[in-house]
C-alpha cells in the first residue's frame, strides 16, 4: 500500500499543469499634477484587489479591469504572458488571410 502511494504521488508530480490568469487594467494616477496622470493601461497578474494594495491603494490610483483571461505554463524565468483571445483571433485571422493571398498568387 505504502509502494502504490508513493508511485501514485511520483506520476501525479509529472502529469502536473500549470495556469495563471492575467488581468488587464486601465490605471490613472488620483494625483492630478503626477507625470503618470494620463491613464495607461497595465497587464499584470495580480488580481485587482491585490493591484491596488500593492500600488498604494485608492488614495493614489484609480484602477479600471478591462479584461482578464487565463494562461497555461509557469511565469518563472521573467516569462512573457500569453496572448489574450483578442490578440490570437487577430492573429489567426491575419494568417489566414496570408495563407489565402499565397495560394492565389500564381507561379511563373
Amino acid at each position: 500500500m505504502k509502494n502504490i502511494f508513493i508511485g501514485l504521488t511520483i506520476f501525479s508530480c509529472f502529469s502536473a499543469l500549470a495556469e495563471y490568469r492575467v488581468y488587464q487594467y486601465q490605471v490613472r494616477s488620483r494625483f492630478p499634477t503626477d507625470y503618470e496622470s494620463e491613464p495607461h493601461i497595465v497587464t499584470s497578474t495580480l488580481d485587482p484587489v491585490s493591484y491596488l494594495a500593492y500600488h498604494g491603494g485608492e488614495t493614489s490610483l484609480k484602477v479600471d479591469l478591462m479584461r482578464s483571461w487565463t494562461c497555461e505554463g509557469h511565469t518563472g524565468n521573467f516569462a512573457d504572458y500569453c496572448a489574450g483571445p483578442l490578440e490570437r483571433a487577430v492573429a489567426s485571422e491575419n494568417n489566414e488571410q496570408t495563407a489565402q493571398v499565397q495560394m492565389e498568387t500564381p507561379n511563373p
